[in-house]
């Protein structure tokens, strides 16, 4: 398990940023909007979902995995991953559990007294914080532009930076198809200058998920480690 602290910090990293932004947002007439407008669009948008579905991809360093995401309001999130295979992360509201198969290890971060919520990010409330924290402003104005990596598909890019620096990330890029008014990608950097990536894409809304899509029994055979991010203890 020499590895799980390296691990355990990535998977930290994924947890922190806004995992889930991947909803439709009523643009309107684009050209008209501030920065703070737009951005404000979006919370509204989140705050009005019961739940969404998607498939994703995260990079980290030389890191990359890639599987589906489920969330539903106000809480709940779900990520299965093809690759690597079998791992799994799931919230229910008070508690993370990660399944790192490769190590037969579950890793535990229990976020009650002071731990904040990740998932939350993932709700209007959660954007509507992001909004608070970080200083919003277009990368080069409402105007589509080619999605880097991904040049057939264009993308209006807000950039968010940190007011503080108790924030998880220095800045935050969104990546915003206009013309399906979808979140198509996030791009964060962590306080220690790494960069995470999120694409997010077809996503599917309100299908009514249940709630029993949260619940997750890892095998029994597993070592369990708690509060491997933080202590949840005064």
């Amino acid at each position: 398990m020499k590895n799980v602290p390296t691990l355990a910090g990535i998977l930290g990293g994924i947890l922190g940023a806004a995992l889930l932004l991947a909803a439709p947002v009523p643009l309107g007439a684009q050209e008209m909007l501030t920065a703070d407008q737009f951005f404000r669009q979006i919370s509204e948008r989140y705050a009005s979902i019961k739940d969404y579905q998607a498939d994703v991809s995260v990079k980290a360093g030389k890191t990359s995995m890639s599987g589906s995401v489920i969330f539903k309001s106000p809480a709940l999130m779900r990520m299965d991953f093809t690759q690597p295979v079998a791992q799994v992360m799931v919230y229910n509201g008070t508690s993370f559990l990660i399944y790192v198969p490769e190590y037969r290890a579950i890793l535990v971060q229990e976020t009650s007294g002071g731990g904040a919520s990740a998932a939350a990010v993932a709700s209007g409330e959660g954007l509507r914080m992001m909004g608070r924290n970080y200083i919003v402003g277009y990368e080069k104005g409402p105007v589509a532009e080619s999605l880097p990596g991904s040049e057939g598909e264009k993308v209006i890019r807000l950039i968010l930076s940190r007011r503080s620096v108790a924030e998880g990330f220095r800045t935050i890029a969104l990546s915003i198809d206009p013309s399906r008014k979808l979140i198509r990608r996030m791009e964060g950097i962590s306080h220690g200058g790494d960069l995470i990536v999120f694409d997010f894409t077809n996503i599917r809304l309100d299908t009514g998920i249940a709630d029993t899509k949260f619940i997750y029994d890892a095998p029994s055979s597993a070592n369990t480690f708690n509060n491997f991010l933080f202590s949840t203890s005064k």
